[in-house]
């Protein structure tokens, strides 16, 4: 992120990565974050798993992976690589074959587990078909399926065991001469996560794919999330994540963009700043705001709207948001234009005057930004 001069506080200093290509997708140095999710539909019925790509590219999903279990999952795979508008990764388990046929396929990456591919004999197989294809690699680390020589080494998952099982494996591609990798740590457990990516940030220049593994239920799985990528994040760790929820991948990248957004790493869509409403609102702020996120979710560009009940908080919001609205009293409240306050407006029509508010400030950002990058150029 670019530094701030006002707020120093508020800089993140990243993680110096070399950078990698999934697909057109840029991954680490000074690209964006990137926000992954993965499909849960039957891999081999490509019709439907192209819907949920389509419909998490929608979302704003950087990259979607892709389950690779058997050789019908493969065969489907270059119908949906013809079909997506982003970079697939083939997700591979225990059978190498299958990370081959996923190359041949048109995979953009493919993602293996050192811990179940099999010997070195097998990966190398699979770094010739990478090579061969134009794929890169994800070394996926899991805490759950560690090798068992190192297990019996260290006794149980611990970060130190999570680091050395990931750096075997980098030098088996380096070895090879394949530099086209990323690597990602997890364990369902955040502290055991931090631990092991920080660990192998300090020991690796290739870029880190974060997320906390089998995090939970949606709301649960966010919380555990935001605290385990938040922290990360705000070290400056992480090139790319995926928060895996048991829920729509849609709502993963949704939330993944939430955690971007509060640390202001990424920013897509409408930002909605409101309270959580009490007995001195104007309005139904609660509502509200569910209403707009559904009437808003349509709008890809950074703009940020402040909801807020009452007269204590709102105008001082409003005052750094693009379109604001304070509850007043007597069926009404404020509404405010690039921080400064503009109009009342009653609460039966807020919802329509907001939501034709907001679309008409994402047409001047996006006009302003045309213009800016004409006379650029």
């Amino acid at each position: 992120m670019s530094l701030n001069h006002v707020r120093p506080w508020k800089n993140i200093y990243r993680r110096k990565s070399r950078q990698i290509m999934v697909g057109n997708v840029p991954v680490g140095g000074d690209a964006p974050i990137a926000v992954q999710t993965m499909t849960n539909t039957d891999s081999g019925d490509a019709k439907a798993t192209i819907k949920q790509v389509l419909d998490c590219a929608e979302a704003g999903a950087d990259i979607v992976r892709v389950s690779c279990p058997d050789q019908a999952s493969t065969a489907a795979l270059k119908e949906v690589v013809r079909e997506s508008p982003v970079p697939i990764v083939a997700d591979i388990h225990f059978h190498y074959k299958r990370a081959i046929e996923a190359a041949e396929a048109g995979a953009g990456c493919l993602r293996i587990n050192p811990g179940n591919i099999g010997d070195e004999k097998r990966v190398k197989e699979v770094i010739k078909a990478a090579k061969d294809h134009g794929c890169s690699i994800r070394i996926g680390v899991n805490a759950g399926s560690l090798e068992r020589d190192l297990l019996e080494k260290y006794g149980e998952p611990c970060p130190d065991a999570m680091v050395e099982s990931g750096l075997d494996h980098i030098k088996i591609l380096q070895d090879n001469d394949f530099h086209e990798f990323k690597i990602s740590v997890k364990a369902s457990d955040v502290f055991l996560s931090a631990a092991a990516y920080q660990g192998i940030a300090e020991a690796t220049d290739a870029p880190i794919h974060l997320g906390i593994t089998e995090a939970g239920s949606l709301n649960a799985g966010t919380v555990k999330s935001a605290i385990g990528l938040g922290n990360l994040l705000w070290m400056g760790i992480g090139d790319t994540l995926r928060v895996s929820l048991s829920a729509d991948p849609v709502e993963e990248v949704r939330v993944g963009y939430e955690i971007l957004k509060s640390l202001g790493l990424r920013h897509r869509g409408v930002n909605i700043i409101s309270c959580p409403s009490c007995a001195r609102q104007g309005f139904d702020v609660i509502k509200t705001v569910e209403v707009l996120e559904d009437r808003l979710a349509h709008i890809k560009t950074p703009m940020s709207l402040s909801i807020i009940g009452c007269v204590v908080n709102g105008p001082g919001e409003a005052l750094m948001t693009d379109v604001g609205f304070t509850g007043g009293g007597a069926g009404s409240g404020m509404v405010y234009l690039a921080g400064k306050q503009s109009h009342k407006l009653s609460n039966e029509e807020m919802v329509d005057h907001i939501v034709e508010q907001v679309e008409k400030r994402a047409a001047e950002i996006d006009a302003q930004e045309a213009s800016d990058v004409a006379a650029a150029e």
